[in-house]
């Protein structure tokens, strides 16, 4: 059903329904159904196997068009790169880990009137929203900083090293 809602945003979008657009809306759907994120780049070699010509701006166009309609969610980070998800509704809220780039959707009890309201004052017409915290995951934690490390800090600081004022070592890549 999900690749028939996708293949319907690209026909609303006046986008014909080609081969490689199928192929886009079928590995979505596959996509959507194990909760798997993807950059652009890993849905490119993933429907290149299957389609060895296969436009690598026909998936930017195609992704622009998903995300223009709700279909899909853009996760940026700030190093400028982006991870994609399948939405499931318009309002998303995620947790998403800086280290390993893992993000999980939430339900949290944010009054959407809020941002409704903020729109209202700023005379914009809110069509989707999208929330996205920031850290680091419970796996990214333990094994970046020994569990004595952590345990020495007050709740809800961070260690030393993450502290915005601590010296900043070397990158050793």
């Amino acid at each position: 059903m999900l690749a028939k809602n996708i293949q319907t945003a690209f026909d609303r979008a006046g986008q014909r329904i080609t081969r490689p657009r199928r192929l886009i809306a079928d590995r979505l759907a596959e996509l959507a159904a194990s909760g798997t994120d993807f950059s652009i780049d890993n849905l490119w070699q993933d429907l290149r196997q299957q389609d060895p010509h296969f436009g690598r701006a026909t998936l930017y166009r195609s992704i622009e068009v998903l995300v223009n309609q709700g279909l899909l969610d853009r996760i940026a980070y700030a190093d400028g790169t982006h991870r994609y998800h399948v939405c499931h509704d318009n309002t998303h809220y995620h947790l998403t880990c800086v280290q390993c780039r893992r993000f999980v959707e939430v339900d949290l009890d944010v009054s959407v009137e809020q941002f409704v309201s903020a729109c209202h004052q700023t005379d914009f017409s809110l069509e989707g929203l999208t929330l996205t915290l920031f850290g680091r995951c419970a796996q990214c934690r333990s094994q970046a900083y020994p569990s004595s490390q952590l345990e020495a800090c007050s709740p809800g600081e961070p260690p030393e090293e993450m502290r915005e004022d601590a010296p900043r070592r070397k990158d050793r890549s």
